[in-house]
């Protein structure tokens, strides 16, 4: 039996961010969804811009980009009343910065759509046993350093299902781009969450400064946020915002930008209109001519 596609919305509040950026970030996270995480994950997606939210059509996750979200934290992914997820996103001025945020969404809210999906295995931590790792696929390699290109926007690298591995193996793949090479390995800018059945405290393997380190959080009450990521997700916000804000500039796989790229669609749309004007028989400079105002030529047909 095929997969269910899951279908995202991406829809932008912003006053800064163009209607044509939205449209190119949402199709090089389609990208992304299909070639990259599909074969990875087993997961079918669709990942459409809209121009406001009340053209979202009713099952759709939309991904909601805004200038002002409020409190620090609100951003990542949340559920609504029905229990459907859906997230936010601060806007900015650099299309690569919050397409990287963007992407790191979608694929979340794709591979663990309820926010509190974990997988048992042995703790960083020596002195724990077995724990429950809480599935944030893109939150170990999460800055901007470790992400890469998708038709020329900046997208976010996320981790493969054997990242929770027991030992390291040659030739598996941990992440996406290679950044990670062993299991349960945690990159500068990044962290890693799970819980200890013994204390039922959650903990985290944490490099926002200069070296990795272990903090404690103690209990979390997912209640008032409806999941633990959006929990977890409030605590390092501030330590995530300033991961990616090197955007594109400190990204090791980044190739190609956007700007860069527009030369190449720019000559093929030109080559495009030229073709389409052969083949309706004029200059493509030539103004179409007026149709007439009694009557007008049956189509051909075929």
């Amino acid at each position: 039996m095929a997969a269910l596609i899951r279908q995202l919305a991406l829809v932008s509040e912003s006053k800064q961010i163009p209607a044509a950026d939205v449209q190119k970030v949402s199709a090089a996270i389609q990208k992304q969804a299909s070639r990259d995480l599909a074969p990875i994950w087993d997961i079918s997606a669709t990942v459409d811009s809209f121009d406001k939210l009340e053209d979202v059509p009713v099952g759709y996750w939309p991904i909601i980009v805004m200038d002002d979200i409020g409190v620090d934290g609100a951003a990542g992914v949340h559920e609504d009343k029905n229990g459907q997820p859906f997230a936010l996103v601060t806007a900015a001025g650099t299309l690569d910065e919050w397409s990287l945020t963007a992407s790191h969404e979608a694929l979340e809210m794709l591979v663990d759509p309820s926010g509190n999906r974990v997988v048992t295995g042995d703790s960083p931590k020596t002195d724990q046993g077995r724990v429950s790792f809480l599935v944030e696929v893109c939150d170990p390699s999460e800055a901007a350093d470790f992400a890469y290109s998708s038709n020329g926007v900046l997208v976010a690298d996320f981790y493969t299902p054997h990242y929770f591995d027991p030992v390291k193996a040659a030739g598996v793949r941990y992440s996406f781009t290679g950044a990670i090479t062993e299991p349960r390995q945690v990159l500068k800018g990044g962290y890693l969450s799970w819980q200890d059945p013994v204390s039922a405290h959650w903990w985290q393997e944490i490099w926002f400064d200069s070296a990795a380190s272990f903090r404690e959080l103690g209990p979390v009450d997912s209640n008032a946020q409806g999941n633990i990521r959006a929990v977890i997700d409030k605590m390092t916000a501030t330590h995530t915002q300033k991961a990616i804000s090197g955007g594109r500039h400190s990204a090791r796989a980044a190739g190609v930008s956007a700007m860069a790229n527009h030369t190449s669609t720019a000559s093929r749309a030109a080559g495009w209109r030229e073709q389409i004007a052969q083949i309706l028989g004029r200059s493509e400079h030539s103004p179409a001519p007026a149709p007439s105002s009694k009557f007008r030529a049956a189509p051909s047909v075929y």
